[in-house]
């Protein structure tokens, strides 16, 4: 059987690896998605243990589609019933890209048609009450090439489910992620994100270092699926929980100067089952001190977009700069979408990688060897 799994632009290597580690074979790479067999079965372990995905689809089909009437007997050709019955729900949504059928809304409606066709054809039915399972079909149209899939995650999954509200800017969990892992985080090095807003980075690396599944604690649209029984979800769950380290020497300080950030970052990481590996206290970014450790900061201060002003953010980049400093050899790692950070800041980055948060595209800048 074929998936595809989505990911923020600029994670596919990442995400990539994560699907090599569970042993299934990629297909197609391209930007923002990765195509891949696998069995039924890895449905359950996909959506409970990939950290840099953000969804989980099965593949139905492919085909070129110049035209509606293309579109129409393409979609009809796939075998649906093999996923639908005769009394669920079907929607579709979808996106177009550089094709011929750019109309998406007119796109759904053929789609939509020609599933009813092909249902209607193969259970004797000329109306469907769609109360049943709901299986979301999801369309993407690139170059004309139409891809044909079933959401089996539902919620996005960056929303692990630790986070019940927000603080003001949050950083999706999916790329906090990605960013403590390209920081390379050790359990012998001290990993501290000094503007720790709900505290995303911080949980995401301690998470990641006792090796705590993300979908662990939530739930799955395609918990429904009858193709998949009630025991494989229970195997896949108890399989994760087993492979969590439970003697990790790991430590994460989460520091904001917003003490409501710091009331936030210490509910989530107590629903996130990390606050053991956590420190989570108030203190300014700009005074943060080594006391002799090992140490690594990964942060993501304010861009100028929704929190502080772009002078005032660039005020605090130079400031930055000048203290962390004195933070002896660690290495720094701070995401942002200011293109002239490194300028800002006093130094060049040793490495810079575009990763996008959200819509907003975004520079990590990385700085391997610190001059203090």
């Amino acid at each position: 059987m074929e998936y595809v799994a989505t990911c923020l632009f600029g994670l596919e290597s990442l995400l990539g690896a994560e699907i090599d580690a569970l042993g299934y074979k990629r297909t197609e790479t391209m930007d923002g998605r990765i195509s891949f067999t696998a069995d039924y079965e890895a449905m359950c372990k996909l959506n409970i243990n990939l950290r840099f995905a953000e969804r989980v689809y099965i593949k139905i089909g492919e085909f070129e589609a110049l035209t509606f009437d293309d579109l129409f007997e393409g979609t009809k050709a796939l075998a649906w019933e093999e996923w639908i019955g005769v009394n669920d729900e079907f929607p579709v949504r979808g996106h177009s890209i550089k094709s011929a059928l750019f109309s998406v809304p007119d796109c759904q409606k053929i789609i939509k048609k020609a599933v009813v066709s092909r249902l209607s054809k193969k259970y004797g039915v000329a109306w469907f009450k769609e109360e049943g399972v709901k299986y979301q079909i999801d369309f993407f149209l690139f170059k004309n090439r139409v891809t044909l899939m079933i959401d089996t995650s539902g919620i996005p999954l960056h929303k692990r489910g630790y986070r019940p509200k927000t603080a003001e800017a949050p950083i999706r969990e999916t790329l906090a992620c990605a960013l403590a892992k390209l920081s390379r985080p050790r359990e012998d090095v001290l990993f501290w994100d000094p503007f720790c807003g709900s505290g995303t980075i911080a949980i995401e690396a301690a998470m990641m270092m006792i090796n705590k599944a993300p979908g662990l604690e939530r739930a799955f649209i395609s918990q429904a699926f009858p193709q998949i029984s009630s025991d494989k979800w229970k195997n896949a769950r108890d399989e994760a929980r087993a492979r969590m380290i439970t003697d990790s020497n790991f430590e994460a300080y989460a520091s904001d100067i917003n003490p409501e950030a710091v009331k936030l970052a210490t509910e989530c990481a107590k629903h996130a089952g990390v606050y053991k590996n956590m420190k989570i206290f108030e203190q300014d970014a700009l005074k943060i001190r080594t006391d002799g450790r090992r140490g690594t900061v990964v942060c993501n201060p304010p861009y100028g977009e929704r929190l502080l002003t772009i002078k005032e953010t660039e005020a605090l980049y130079r400031k930055m700069g000048e203290h962390f400093k004195t933070l002896d050899k660690w290495q720094i790692y701070v995401i942002t979408s200011h293109e002239e950070f490194s300028r800002l800041y006093g130094r060049k980055a040793d490495k810079i990688r575009k990763l996008y948060n959200g819509m907003i595209p975004c520079y990590f800048y990385q700085f391997f060897k610190n001059n203090g």
